[in-house]
């Protein structure tokens, strides 16, 4: 289904701002944690709590709540997605206590994994199939844009008008998109396939696509042991005050964008191969980190790189996920989406949770190598996942020119 070109275009835009909307309340408690520790008289460590459980609400909620979801018609689940996000960031900047914020980031958390699920498919079905590719990266680029100014923009507004302030401004962009949604979105949008069980379970008994899951979850979560505790890093350890925080917030989330692309164009042909190498570098990049963050100059050009390799295995990640799930769950494609999309989250809580053990118990200026640790786990991983694919080759060509050698 398809629709006239100005309309979808339109519509494209819509889920785009909600993409930004999203995006920034992601990662918009990384500016802030000074500001909420301070102000609500918790430990950092505490306040970083605000990252791992909300990672840990889409990771709980992409799958199952799409799952549940699934036939609901696709602008009336965008519509109730959009209601759970207003209203969550609206708890948020009412918050006057740890607790009532971590229910609000988890609430927050819940839309933005059926979003991130259903977001794709809306896209794609707004134009015709030769512009499917384009229209799900006009979606996703609200995510990138959220990256470089969403988050950089809600530190400084934190800083200025206290951190309830940026929740206050979320808000206002998520009601922004909120009425977009209803104005620019089609009602007349197919529904989806609901997956049966049977083949729901293909996707976390088959062994490859575990491997692939682990891999998105170490691989991907492993920088946010630094990135989650940038803020108190760049104040505490580089000497940075609170202001430049959000400048350089803004120089890392183009770091990102241009990683993104990066990594999307060198994991088009071996997505594998190329997560290897990235992993690699990103792994080697935070050990240097360790040792250049006490350094302004030296920290900043450090983090710079690890920002550009922070975000580039995602499109090699997404790629290579679908490509086992065609292989070994053809029927569960929308399903080992989420799944990843789960995968992502479960590697930022992990990535959060462990930074606040490595700094309640050694110090922050040790998170960078426990970081590149974590990453280097993924590089093992890889390793195995090509090995076995590697396997699998050797038997096709094999089976094709009638070999007699047994794997």
């Amino acid at each position: 289904m398809s629709f006239g070109h100005k309309r979808s275009t339109l519509a494209l835009l819509a889920l785009a701002i909600s993409a930004f909307a999203i995006g920034t309340t992601e990662f918009i408690s990384v500016g802030l944690l000074p500001l909420i520790s301070e102000d609500l008289n918790i430990a950092v460590t505490t306040s970083a709590l605000t990252v791992s459980l909300y990672a840990l609400g889409v990771t709980l909620g992409a799958p199952v709540l799409t799952s549940l979801t699934i036939t609901l018609p696709r602008k009336t689940l965008l519509f109730w997605v959009m209601i759970v996000f207003i209203a969550g960031n609206s708890l948020a900047a009412a918050a006057n206590g740890i607790g009532v914020l971590l229910a609000a980031r988890v609430i927050s958390a819940l839309s933005h994994g059926v979003f991130m699920s259903i977001g794709s498919t809306i896209a794609a079905d707004l134009v015709p199939e030769n512009r499917r590719a384009s229209a799900i990266a006009i979606m996703f680029s609200g995510l990138t844009v959220a990256t470089v100014t969403g988050v950089p923009l809600g530190t400084w507004i934190g800083q200025q008008w206290g951190w309830r302030a940026a929740f206050i401004g979320i808000v206002a962009i998520g009601l922004a998109a909120f009425i977009a949604n209803l104005i620019l979105i089609p009602s007349d949008l197919r529904r989806g396939t609901k997956t049966p069980l049977r083949h729901q379970m293909k996707l976390v008994t088959n062994g490859r696509l575990l491997l692939a899951f682990a891999i998105t979850a170490i691989g991907y979560g492993g920088t946010f042991v630094v990135f989650t505790y940038l803020s108190p890093l760049l104040r505490d350890i580089t000497g940075f005050r609170e202001p430049a925080a959000a400048i350089i917030l803004l120089v890392y989330g183009v770091a990102i964008a241009i990683g993104n692309v990066i990594g999307g164009k060198a994991a088009n042909r071996k997505p594998l191969s190329a997560l290897f190498y990235m992993f690699i570098v990103q792994a080697v990049v935070l050990l240097i980190l360790t040792f250049t963050i006490p350094y302004k100059i030296a920290g900043l050009i450090t983090i710079f790189f690890m920002g550009l390799f922070a975000f580039m295995n995602v499109p090699g990640l997404q790629v290579y996920v679908v490509m086992l799930a065609e292989r070994y769950a053809p029927k569960s494609l929308d399903v080992a989406s989420a799944v990843n999309i789960a995968a992502f989250n479960a590697g930022i809580a992990i990535g959060a949770y462990l930074g606040g053990i490595v700094t309640d118990s050694i110090g922050l200026i040790h998170t960078p190598w426990v970081g590149s640790l974590m990453v280097a786990g993924a590089v093992i991983l890889t390793g195995w996942a090509r090995s076995l694919k590697r396997k699998d080759e050797a038997k096709s060509r094999c089976v094709s020119a009638s070999c007699l050698e047994v794997y």
